[in-house]
């Protein structure tokens, strides 16, 4: 099997994280080539991230049309990058590559959507179908009849319980709890270690618990007022 060209963009945490995927699903069987890394901040051109170049800015993309491409950022600051990303670069689903570390128990049956990396202990204990550009850091357990929309963020060691649905680019933080049967509306942002009890209504903020709402967020762009490419240098 020959290994297929990969982009990925993004340079920061996330990326490297994504790079030690890679690496140990190619350890299995060689599936990625990663040719290097693409990030709008100018300052870290030519750097090497874990031994992998920063090549140019997201815009090359457009220089290997070959290449698959996976979108690593995620921030609180703006949880929407990746999709502002995607829609920015305006590449059919195809082109994306979807990682999933081979440490990651995933139920047979399911569907993983384009762009979408898993990394090492993520639990999916059932059939789902989980959407574009999803990003599931390590411990995290989705379990039956859960619903992930595109975008969603999950930090490291969620648990959600069965029948809970996940709208779009929303951001779970590190530990957050759901019972079962809520709703997490489309850019909400979820606290730390949060117990959540209720649904949660879009572009809110919620922490604690059990989780109560703190704020409310921008409509217009979920979290902060950051750039995409401000979050690709952060990502």
């Amino acid at each position: 099997m020959t290994a297929a060209p990969l982009l990925l963009v993004g340079a920061g945490g996330l990326a490297r994280e994504a790079l030690a995927a890679i690496a140990a699903v190619n350890a299995v069987a060689p599936r990625w080539s990663v040719l290097g890394l693409l990030d709008d901040n100018d300052s870290r051109h030519g750097e090497l991230v874990d031994g992998v170049p920063v090549l140019g800015p997201s815009a090359a993309v457009a220089d290997h049309p070959d290449a698959r491409v996976l979108i690593c950022t995620a921030s609180t600051r703006n949880q929407a990058s990746r999709r502002q990303i995607a829609a920015r670069l305006d590449l059919p689903a195809e082109r994306y590559a979807t990682v999933v570390h081979p440490w990651a128990s995933v139920a047979p049956g399911g569907e993983i959507g384009a762009g979408s990396l898993l990394l090492a202990f993520v639990a999916v204990t059932a059939p789902q179908v989980i959407g574009s550009h999803v990003v599931v850091m390590p411990h995290v357990t989705i379990t039956h009849d859960d619903a992930i929309a595109d975008h969603v963020t999950f930090a490291a060691r969620v648990a959600l319980a069965g029948g809970v649905s996940v709208g779009e680019a929303a951001y779970l933080g590190s530990g957050a709890l759901v019972r079962e049967g809520l709703s997490i509306g489309a850019g909400a942002l979820i606290g730390m270690g949060a117990v959540v009890l209720s649904d949660v209504p879009p572009f809110e903020v919620w922490a604690g618990t059990p989780a109560r709402r703190l704020r409310a967020l921008d409509q217009t762009t979920p979290g902060q007022t950051s750039t995409a490419g401000e979050a690709i240098s952060r990502g």
